[in-house]
């Protein structure tokens, strides 16, 4: 997929799986699982025991899921990981080497950042999104609010803090997208393989996506 195309996926679906797990089955397992469920996109952390490996196969076995790769920290990972397959790739700070070299592959990239500097550095690096990371210690979705009264065309992904009580706040606070992990699956599902309790999961997530969605467009 183009850049463009991957950045309008992400955008069009406000989810943003992040798969961070210690084996390598439970990521697989994962991936699968959201896949049927219906998000059809991933972020790989390269902390999950051999996370290349886990991209370069789902790619092949999901070839219309968006596999990214997450706390990407260096070039020479970074690298590694398109060669695997990512589509993205994502870190929890603003690594300028890893957003330049993305760049220059045309590749959709989204540092995490967390003060109103720091977001206004990732942005004019050229990045796609701006991953605010984490989000509850610094007020939630009030936080979000605050950052786009000032900064409305930063498009911001909330990760850290994102759940059933706090996902449809978030969107309504103006988050395009919103980073969750074990809250949508969460480590015994994965250890049991209970697909149907992380469908019933990414059901209600992408139920509020778009319930805030729409409350947003009868206000605007």
């Amino acid at each position: 997929m183009t850049r463009t195309e991957v950045r309008a996926r992400i955008e069009e679906i406000g989810i943003l799986p992040a798969i961070r797990v210690s084996a390598t089955d439970r990521a697989l397992f994962a991936l699968e699982a959201i896949h049927q469920a219906g998000i059809p996109i991933a972020e790989v952390t390269m902390t999950v025991p051999k996370a290349l490996e886990v991209i370069s196969e789902m790619t092949k076995r999901l070839p219309d899921m968006v596999i990214g790769a997450g706390t990407v920290l260096d070039i020479e990972t970074a690298r590694r990981c398109l060669d695997a397959g990512a589509c993205f790739l994502t870190s929890p700070g603003f690594v300028p080497e890893v957003v330049e070299f993305a760049l220059k592959n045309n590749v959709v990239v989204f540092p995490g950042a967390l003060t109103p500097t720091e977001v206004i550095a990732a942005w004019k690096a050229g990045v796609d999104f701006v991953k605010i990371f984490p989000c509850a210690p610094m007020g939630g979705h009030h936080y979000i609010e605050t950052l786009k009264v000032p900064l409305p065309q930063v498009p911001l992904i909330a990760s850290g803090g994102v759940n059933q009580q706090t996902a449809f706040d978030f969107i309504l606070a103006g988050a395009s997208a919103l980073g969750i992990g074990g809250q949508l699956m969460p480590q015994e599902a994965l250890s049991k393989r209970k697909e149907t309790q992380i469908h019933e999961l990414a059901r209600r997530f992408l139920g509020m996506v778009k319930d805030a969605r729409g409350q947003k467009e009868n206000k605007a």
